[in-house]
């Protein structure tokens, strides 16, 4: 059955009930009229909501984590707009209960090169890294030095999937959509459920 919104309801499987939350999550942040702003495409509480649930998709997220989910947001120290988002997303995340289940908890870096960067999630047990906006030159090098750290990387703005960033999320005719790099996902140890990625738009 599909109501009002074009969603549809009454799905009792995992798959159509993560594709019905989806739904809700942007009908309630993102009403008509709402506007995206000029950095990111999906708006920062928008995107905290979805992370929070597709990393519960993820089958290695609490071995990664162990009892507690450590986000590290990694912004350009020198971009207004990467700082801006650094401390809007630690305040939306804030306001999410629980992801994959684990209590969780944001820290900020500045960006100080991609090795340093792996080195940081390997030493401090980085669950999720967030690549804020005013790095994409830099991500080149992030996906090359992630490549075997295991850690499910995050882009602020989905165009930087493709070039290695393993998730993203992008809007298409005003509907949030998931965007993931399955390559870069397998050598970051991230394992996403089939019902996901039936979701998504995935790059190899």
């Amino acid at each position: 059955m599909v109501d009002r919104r074009g969603v549809t309801v009454g799905c009792r499987s995992p798959f159509g009930r993560f594709a019905l939350a989806i739904g809700a999550v942007a009908w309630v942040l993102l009403p008509p009229g709402t506007s995206l702003g000029d950095e990111v495409a999906v708006p920062v509480a928008l995107q905290a909501e979805l992370v929070a649930k597709v990393a519960s998709y993820d089958r290695n997220l609490v071995s990664r984590a162990g009892d507690r989910v450590h986000i590290l947001i990694v912004v350009n120290a020198k971009s207004d707009a990467s700082n801006s988002f650094a401390k809007h997303m630690t305040s939306a995340l804030g306001g999410v209960d629980k992801i994959g289940g684990l209590p969780h908890d944001e820290t900020t870096a500045a960006f100080g090169g991609a090795r340093a960067l792996a080195d940081a999630c390997r030493a401090r047990r980085i669950a999720i890294v967030y690549v804020a906006p005013g790095l994409a030159d830099e991500v080149a090098g992030i996906r090359s030095a992630l490549d075997g750290v295991n850690v499910l990387s995050v882009a602020a703005d989905a165009a930087d999937v493709p070039k290695g960033i393993v998730l993203g999320f992008d809007l298409v005719s005003g509907k949030p959509k998931i965007v993931v790099h399955l390559g870069q996902a397998k050598k970051q140890e991230v394992s996403f459920k089939a019902e996901l990625l039936k979701l998504a738009k995935v790059h190899e």
